[in-house]
């Protein structure tokens, strides 16, 4: 039971790191210096599929099971599911913002910078949720007998729309961001 609680936890950090890593190319932005878009097109490609292919999924069947066991505590946690749809419907606009200013359209930086903040804001709240509300309830209301079906349930999504190695696929491009930022960072500083 812990370990899948652990494994989106940890997914939780690595998604902290890359709000860190496109907070820190909007501050960019916001100077008017041209951040590494390159950088700010990875993140927008990890966000644009990882959640939904991966992170999403694992937290839903997780959810289930708390929704029979403990309606109350289902009910605390509020409606996942819509929050993860409105995450992503941020990250769209996310992009279309992107977009917009790779394309010389005539916009804002202030509008930019909204846009982008309402995600990075939204993410993190969303997360501190799960981590303070949702994760603790699934520990304390879940069975043994429920941690072992999600664990079936998470070993037997050999869903045909979902390769096999998928996850490692958003590990190597989570990877690659980071190594890019890293390198944009080292340039800007000279």
């Amino acid at each position: 039971m812990t370990q899948i609680i652990e494994v989106l936890r940890q997914e939780h950090r690595n998604i902290e790191r890359l709000l860190r890593v496109l907070e820190r190319e909007l501050n960019v932005f916001d100077r008017s210096d041209r951040p590494d878009y390159e950088v700010v097109l990875a993140v927008i490609e990890y966000f644009m599929d990882y959640p939904d292919s991966c992170h999403h999924p694992k937290e839903d069947i997780i959810f289930a099971k708390l929704k029979v066991r403990d309606p109350v505590a289902a009910a605390a946690v509020g409606d996942i599911e819509a929050e993860h749809r409105d995450e992503a419907k941020r990250l769209r606009r996310v992009a279309l913002a992107v977009e917009n200013v790779l394309g010389d359209q005539d916009l804002l930086r202030q509008d930019v910078d909204n846009v982008i903040r309402d995600f990075i804001d939204h993410q993190r709240e969303h997360i501190a949720m799960e981590e303070r509300v949702f994760f603790p309830a699934v520990v304390k209301a879940l069975q043994p007998a429920d941690w072992a079906e999600v664990t079936l349930n998470l070993a037997d999504r050999n869903d045909p729309l979902i390769p096999p190695g998928l996850e490692e696929k958003y590990d190597t491009l989570w990877r690659r961001i980071l190594k890019l930022e890293g390198e944009a960072e080292a340039a800007r500083s000279y």
